[in-house]
């Protein structure tokens, strides 16, 4: 009977530390894939650096345009609720660090005629990219293993991803992410 006991503490054990192991995965930031048909991009940071997305207007914008400087990147959709209710506080959260360097880059994935129709109505001050359908691939390599909406990312100024949210963001959070 002792010795079943501590067979099934062991593998109870087993169990936790795997689980345990997978949680800590999951949690941190993964490399981006290397784009296809370049080489020269080595996969990670370098590779969301070197892609554009095009406005909902048609121009073009560069990643590397952003480089240099503090970056929230926040990837919503007009048909997602809560991407739509924290839109205002993001924009406010522009607004008041732009001065101090911040950039926000809103990647809608959506299509664009309705993103330039919300935004007609309810204008951003933040820079907004069309990531399309597969802006869900990109942020699942920025470690949005659910593919959720909405969903934020934060990186410093040599281009290092430092935060990631799934869900709504706080005040706190951006108050927080400010700090570091």
């Amino acid at each position: 009977m002792k010795r079943r006991s501590m067979l099934y503490g062991g593998v109870a054990a087993a169990a936790g530390l795997a689980g345990a192991g997978v949680a800590w995965w999951k949690i941190q930031p993964h490399q981006l894939a290397p784009e296809q048909g370049h080489a020269d991009h080595d996969a990670g940071a370098d590779s969301f650096w070197s892609l554009s997305f095009d406005t909902p207007d048609g121009k073009s914008l560069a990643m590397s345009s952003f480089r240099g400087k503090p970056l929230l990147v926040n990837f919503w959709a007009t048909w997602c609720p809560p991407c739509i209710e924290e839109l205002p506080l993001l924009d406010s959260f522009y607004k008041t660090n732009k001065a101090k360097n911040w950039r926000v880059l809103g990647l809608a994935v959506d299509q664009p005629s309705a993103v330039l129709k919300w935004l007609q109505a309810k204008p951003l001050g933040f820079a907004v990219g069309m990531a399309g359908l597969s802006g869900t691939d990109l942020s699942k390599s920025l470690g949005n293993l659910s593919g959720s909406l909405p969903f934020t990312v934060v990186f410093d100024a040599s281009g290092q991803l430092l935060h990631r949210k799934t869900g709504k963001v706080s005040p706190e959070d951006l108050a927080q992410w400010v700090r570091t």
